[in-house]
């Protein structure tokens, strides 16, 4: 790459939070939905709808009109939806529900990530909410950030799950332990993806979890098959299971607690039973440009999350199962094409079974 070629780069990267910030305030305005609504408005109408004065709106939509996404008649002064006007909402509300965790759980933290990454804290929770710990202890005490967080995490869960369940197995009559389940959506999927005669799903997470997960078993009809044991992964995983299912999980430590997390999944397993890891990775050539994952998580989960943490390659969760013991049977990134092009994590799956 030339000097000016590189400089021309680093330009896009001095945009990207304002053009972030310009298409999702059209949305939260309502710009996007009331041209829906009303093809050919004009910025006097699209101000009145949002509360907003014309010249605010016809500024924020110059972006929207050079990207495509909107249509300008000069001439008459109006707007109509453009390229948007083609995609289905439920895409769009997909793609917004991404948009709004940026906007509440990272952009405004991430002002703070060089002091998180020198500090292993994150700093902008500290900042911004008084909070100390990570972002999931602080959902807990912070609706914005929670309905933020939760929503999107919720439609991750019902988007890959299915994916993840065609592509593993659960031996019929299974104890199965979903670690680090959250409040048992997972135990929920795994049942009624793999129902077999004697299934039984436990969820393993930290006890202040337990009600709301009891309520989702008796709310899906499934509690005499699912149950909660609370605790802490990084003190004791509980014993003799048959199969371990670890999502959305590992990604978020670095490799010291990744192997302590894996040491205690071997433990909790029989000989002979299986994990089945479920994470983000990046490409084996970092510089795959269809992979974004390296675009997003470092920053998320090092200024946004954790204070440390990340995804690896697929071939590094390899060496850390083997290294903890395990035989790795299976490890498959899921194709590109399945995903949804507007979404960002590139998800695999990796399958190790206890020898000894």
């Amino acid at each position: 790459m030339t000097p000016d070629a590189t400089l021309a780069r680093l330009r896009e990267y001095m945009v990207g939070p304002t053009r972030f910030m310009s298409l999702l305030s059209a949305f939260e305005l309502g710009l996007i939905d009331t041209l829906r609504e009303h093809p050919g408005a004009s910025a006097a109408h699209l101000g009145e709808a949002a509360g907003t004065t014309p010249d605010a709106v016809e500024q924020l939509l110059f972006l929207l009109v050079k990207e495509g996404f909107v249509a300008h008649d000069e001439a008459a002064g109006t707007y109509t939806l453009d390229a948007l006007a083609a995609v289905p909402v439920a895409d769009l509300d997909r793609a917004l529900a991404y948009m709004n965790l940026i906007k509440v759980t990272a952009l405004r933290q991430l002002f703070h990530l060089t002091e998180s990454a020198r500090t292993g804290t994150v700093v902008g929770l500290k900042e911004l909410y008084g909070a100390s710990g990570t972002l999931y202890d602080a959902v807990g005490d912070h609706p914005d950030l929670n309905e933020s967080w939760l929503t999107l995490m919720n439609s991750v869960t019902a988007h890959i799950d299915p994916w993840f369940f065609d592509t593993i197995d659960i031996p019929a009559g299974s104890r199965v332990l979903d670690v680090a389940g959250n409040t048992g959506l997972g135990a929920i999927h795994a049942y009624r993806h793999q129902a077999s005669p004697g299934l039984k799903v436990t969820t393993f997470d930290l006890p202040g979890k337990e009600s709301e997960a009891l309520a989702n078993f008796r709310a899906a009809g499934l509690q005499e098959h699912l149950s909660f044991i609370g605790g802490d992964v990084f003190e004791e995983i509980p014993q003799g299971y048959d199969v371990v299912l670890v999502k959305h999980f590992l990604d978020m430590f670095d490799k010291a607690d990744v192997v302590r997390i894996l040491q205690g999944v071997h433990k909790a397993l029989r000989v002979g039973g299986t994990v089945n890891v479920l994470v983000p990775v990046y490409p084996e050539d970092i510089k795959d440009t269809g992979n974004y994952n390296v675009d997003f998580f470092p920053a998320f989960f090092i200024g946004a999350a954790m204070g440390q943490g990340g995804p690896q390659k697929l071939s590094v969760y390899e060496r850390w199962l083997r290294e903890c013991g395990f035989e790795v049977t299976r490890a498959v990134t899921r194709d590109t094409a399945q995903i949804p092009p507007d979404v960002i994590p590139v998800q695999a799956v990796l399958t190790a079974t206890k020898t000894a």
